[in-house]
């Protein structure tokens, strides 16, 4: 039976046909089981009906016409207890309802079983036979086991039929996730590398000079690309967001990952074969990372690796789009994609992969165009010329939309002009409410020395620095000098303001490809400060660097990762004053000026640490809570899991209940407290923070101007009160509607999402 349930599964997989798939499953079940009849609904959930959409036994001319209510007969009544049913006699139940046009006078026996995926009835599978009979154990197992199996299968196909269907009356609507907020309307265009490295066949060559010269071209034309986008955006673009390219150029320039192409094409390897080989190989590590956004950059090392590979080839890298005004689809929309086309009528982007992390992402929240990232369901084609809505706000793309969804969407686009001219105004002032509350907003960065690190953004200072890249572009750990040369380039941005960098926090799933780590639990295994304290010459050569880095400018915080214990704060505060005392003596030797020495903090993201914060208070500066960290593990949910992402969510009563606690004893410890995470970004999740007493929010520059805005229009004490109410609330959805309603009341609505 496994082996038939296998070939069932998979042959309906590979059919892109629904319909056809339908009918094919349905023959083969009804063979397997040798029953007389096999039967399949569809669930529509606008009209609240099933459907039957394929049968081997029921009337041909039924399919496609006949519905069953979700509360009527015994296809409802299956839908309705999501459980299977196994009846002798189906029209003795008092459930059942004749349907003449099917054709089951002579079937008696029934067995129907839900289709669920994700907490969502899609359809319901059945089998009947003429003898009045109980299914037994097995056959019952067996319909089950293909129902759980078969969902995600349908799911997917039901995605894929979605938009080639011919209406226009129903706008079809699929989710992704956001990647920046606003709404677009306009016929999609899919535009796709004309060269990808994953086609290439490695070869062997033997012109090793002739390669050599061919990929340094390459290398240079490619530079000039990346400059011809930077200046082209610099007319659009006034902030940070542009230095992607200069990351981008900063791994042309990087000389490992040069010499490691040259060291390829020495072995005899052609140029693009030594392209493939180096860039796949930065690809899969960076893909596994635990850190989303470090993750997004496996992106980034693709498309420069394309950029390069398609001046290899001295062609362009993407097709050109016809329509005046255009919606991008992508298998993988990139930052450069958009610098492309966004002078040439791009109003929104769709990627079929990718998160709000990308760069992507981020450069379409720098342009203000709506993005909507991972919709993996539907073959690429399949969008092309479709008219369609994105809406940024919610991760909706409604495909060929009807007039009355049109209207509303023209509407809200005029209120969200509105509200991006308000925010424009408040970019430079502090973050204080009308009542006289400040609280500081500070930058996430961390990519290169100049990415996202500008002051324009109206941030003061950085509240968290990653200082892993510099470690994950080598072949090898990096210098002390090397990192000492980074690190000043950033604390520079910010003169007399703080930079919080976070040491090393790499371990278990984000293994160095020179020192790799295998664990059957890598997500709560050797991490963070855990390895850092675990090989202390790593640690300290690190705080050397950043400390030598923090002369004459005095402005570096250090923030510790990962810390789910108070031995790893002494050991690492030992280690840090060890680093100190070192560098104090070489440098007041040499220039008789003594050496600043840096506040310590450490990151809440372990719950248990938030039963020790007493403990901790005595022993550092600050406090700085990991909010996107915090949430899943106290949740235990994997926000990066398809299966069950919808589970993670930061206004969870126990997140909140757990942000207001550290909140507290921090105020009553008298220790600074920051929290660094999505949540500070959102409009809702700022009040909230501000009314527990945080002292800084540290969020990506796109949002800076947008939370100030909130902040500047509310009162503290109306915060609290809003506050106290949501503490109350036992679910994260009471949370939603009532911050939805509050916001409302306030004015600030349209933050949510303009208009709506």
């Amino acid at each position: 039976m496994l082996t038939t349930l296998r070939r069932i599964v998979l042959e309906f997989s590979q059919n892109a046909d629904l319909s056809d798939a339908l009918l094919h499953m349905v023959s083969q079940v009804k063979s397997a089981l040798g029953t007389d009849c096999c039967s399949i609904y569809l669930a529509d959930y606008q009209t609240k009906q099933f459907v039957l959409m394929a049968s081997d036994g029921l009337a041909k001319d039924s399919l496609g016409h006949t519905r069953i209510g979700f509360s009527q007969g015994l296809v409802g009544l299956v839908g309705q207890r999501e459980e299977p049913i196994n009846i002798s006699n189906a029209h003795e139940h008092p459930q059942f309802v004749r349907a003449p046009e099917v054709q089951e006078d002579d079937l008696h026996a029934f067995l129907g079983t839900p289709i669920i995926h994700q907490r969502k009835v899609l359809g319901i599978l059945s089998i009947q036979q003429k003898n009045a009979r109980n299914f037994n154990e097995n056959e019952e197992a067996f319909l089950v086991t293909l129902s759980a199996q078969l969902a995600m299968a349908i799911s997917n196909a039901e995605a894929r039929e979605l938009i080639s269907e011919d209406s226009t009356h129903n706008a079809k609507q699929l989710k992704g996730i956001s990647g920046s907020s606003g709404v677009a309307i306009g016929d999609m265009v899919v535009i796709q590398p004309k060269v990808q490295l994953q086609t290439i066949s490695i070869k062997k060559h033997k012109s090793h000079q002739h390669e050599l010269e061919r990929f340094k071209l390459a290398v240079h034309n490619t530079r000039a690309e990346f400059d011809s986008m930077t200046k082209k955006l610099s007319t659009v673009i006034a902030d940070s967001s542009l230095d992607i390219f200069e990351m981008y150029k900063q791994l042309l320039d990087n000389a490992n990952i040069g010499h490691e192409v040259e060291g390829k094409i020495a072995e005899g390897w052609n140029a693009e074969s030594a392209l493939k080989l180096i860039i796949d190989g930065y690809i899969v590590q960076f893909e596994a990372l635990d850190d989303p956004y470090l993750r997004e950059r496996a992106s980034d090392i693709r498309d420069l690796g394309n950029r390069i590979l398609a001046n290899l080839y001295e062609g362009t890298t993407d097709v050109t789009a016809e329509q005046s005004t255009f919606i991008l689809v992508s298998e993988d929309v990139t930052a450069s994609m958009l610098a492309e086309y966004q002078h040439k009528g791009l109003k929104a982007i769709v990627s079929m992969s990718g998160s709000n992390n990308s760069h992507a992402a981020i450069l379409a929240r720098a342009l203000g165009l709506p993005a909507i990232m991972g919709i993996d369901k539907i073959p690429l084609g399949q969008f092309h010329n479709q008219h369609a809505i994105v809406d940024g706000y919610s991760g909706e793309l409604f495909i060929t939309p009807n007039s009355a969804l049109l209207k509303e969407y023209e509407h809200l686009i005029e209120e969200e002009y509105a509200l991006a001219d308000k925010v424009k105004q408040v970019e430079k002032l502090p973050a204080i409410t009308l009542d006289g509350k400040g609280i500081e907003l500070q930058l996430n960065a961390g990519l290169s020395s100049g990415f996202e690190h500008s002051i324009n953004a109206g941030a003061v200072g950085v509240g968290l620095y990653r200082t892993e890249i510099p470690f994950m572009s080598q072949s090898c750990f990096p210098s002390e000098l090397q990192q000492t040369t980074l690190y000043q380039q950033v604390l520079a941005s910010f003169p007399k303001q703080p930079v919080t960098m976070r040491t090393l926090d790499v371990g278990g799933d984000k293994a160095l490809p020179y020192f790799p780590i295998v664990e059957d639990n890598p997500f709560l295994g050797w991490r963070g400060i855990r390895i850092t304290l675990d090989h202390p010459e790593i640690f300290l050569q690190q705080v050397r660097a950043m400390i030598r880095a923090n002369y004459g400018h005095n402005n570096l915080e250090i923030m510790l990762p990962m810390i789910s214990d108070v031995s790893e704060v002494d050991e690492a505060t030992r280690l840090i004053n060890q680093a100190y005392y070192e560098l104090s003596s070489e440098i007041e030797l040499v220039e008789g000026v003594k050496l600043n020495k840096p506040k310590i903090g450490m990151m809440i993201e372990v719950p248990g640490v938030i039963f020790q914060l007493r403990d901790f208070a005595s022993k550092v500066d600050f406090f700085s809570v990991g909010s996107n960290d915090l949430t899943q593990y106290l949740l235990a949910v994997d926000r990066n899991n398809a299966q069950v992402s919808d589970l993670y969510d930061s206004y969870h009563p126990a997140v909140l209940r757990a942000l207001n606690t550290i909140a507290q004893e921090s105020s009553e410890y008298l220790v600074p407290l920051s929290l660094c995470g999505e949540l500070a970004s959102d409009p809702a999740g700022a009040i909230l923070l501000l009314a527990m007493g945080y002292d800084k929010l540290s969020m990506n520059p796109h949002n800076i101007a947008k939370i100030k805005w909130v902040i500047r229009h509310i009162e503290l004490q109306r915060a609290k009160t809003i506050l106290s109410h949501v503490m109350s609330f036992s679910s994260a959805k009471q949370v939603h509607s009532y911050l939805r309603e509050q916001l409302e009341i306030l004015g600030l609505g349209g933050f949510v999402r303009a208009g709506m």
